[in-house]
């Protein structure tokens, strides 16, 4: 099989993700790891067959379905979901991980689609495909590796996205949505598909957090600074307040929206947080505050059962996503029903 040389996709990776997840792991995590091998490349997927997504509007899982406050089809946007990274364990010696693996099935399901893909599930009819993806020891050990394991994961984001566009989209407006690695990938895929292209008259908003995007990585797609504002991105990254990453400056310029008051706010006091969705599925309301720092969101240790816990993480990235559960779901809203209105 022949490795897919993607080379924008290659820059934009050294210009973002390979700083901030150096910063994040290789100073403290040693991965067990062989050299990168043609003949271990997973078979890549066939998106014509539904078991090469995760979901489909015609096979949503329970834990989404519940989310949904109308009959599917009658909901008039659509939402590309590419999430984030799940192949993480350091003893495991794959580059990709194969779209068949059980364990990576249910991660998606039950932690990525359940934590990260329901606050949209009320706006669009949501797809997510099942992706080769990359192993987290791909962005420290880039160079040996990490760079084919990533063209492997986007290649197949695209053809998804491809096939999404000729079986699925009819013309509809598209909401997209990422975090982490997913945002490498759906970064590239604006670039590919939307930006200054006809595609870009149909996109509402790209929600991608989880990366330090600049403001100038694309060249007509720009921040949004207010709530209702469409046809442009939101992206931020979340820590505890007064926390750095190891690497301080690593955020230093990129995009850092309010994902409260999704304006050019700064604060935010506790009663305007609407919503923090935790794992147990309960929903925790005016739990956190908020400062915009630079490149960053400064949250307080959300009010919630387990707060003593978190009283010991200072890294909030895996929660960049459910930590807004609910302002998320009604800014969407808004964004959606604006486009609506003006298309």
């Amino acid at each position: 099989m022949k490795i897919l040389k993607i080379s924008k996709f290659k820059t934009f990776l050294k210009a973002t993700s390979i700083l901030i997840f150096v910063a994040f792991y290789s100073c403290k995590t040693s991965y067990q790891a062989q050299g990168f091998s043609v003949a271990n490349i997973p078979e890549a997927p066939d998106y014509s067959k539904e078991s090469a997504w995760a979901v489909l509007p015609s096979k949503y899982p329970k834990s989404l379905q519940k989310f949904v406050t109308e009959n599917v089809n009658a909901i008039k946007a659509d939402v590309f979901y590419v999430y984030p990274t799940l192949l993480m364990d350091t003893k495991d010696l794959r580059w990709n991980t194969s779209i068949d693996d059980v364990a990576q099935k249910h991660k998606i399901i039950h932690t990525a689609v359940k934590n990260q893909a329901s606050p949209f599930a009320a706006a669009g009819k949501i797809y997510v495909p099942i992706y080769r993806q990359a192993h987290i020891k791909s962005y420290s050990l880039y160079h040996t590796g990490g760079k084919e394991a990533f063209e492997i994961a986007y290649a197949d984001v695209k053809k998804a996205f491809e096939f999404y566009l000729k079986n699925y989209h009819n013309n509809r407006p598209i909401i997209m949505v990422s975090h982490s690695q997913g945002t490498n990938h759906t970064t590239q895929l604006l670039k590919d598909f939307f930006d200054g292209k006809p595609l870009q008259k149909r996109l509402v908003a790209a929600y991608i957090p989880g990366m330090g995007i600049k403001p100038n990585t694309f060249k007509t797609i720009h921040p949004m600074t207010s709530p209702g504002q469409t046809g442009g991105f939101v992206s931020w990254n979340t820590r505890k307040r007064n926390s750095y990453p190891k690497k301080k400056d690593v955020y230093e310029g990129a995009v850092t929206t309010n994902p409260i008051t999704w304006d050019l706010s700064k604060t935010t006091a506790l009663d305007q947080h609407k919503g923090f969705l935790y794992s147990n599925g309960k929903m925790y309301t005016q739990a956190l505050t908020i400062e915009i720092t630079d490149g960053m969101v400064w949250a307080t240790n959300p009010k919630f059962p387990l707060r003593l816990f978190m009283s010991f993480v200072k890294n909030y990235h895996a929660g960049d996503i459910n930590l807004f559960w609910q302002d998320i779901k009604e800014n969407v809203a808004l964004r959606t029903k604006t486009w609506l209105e003006k298309n």
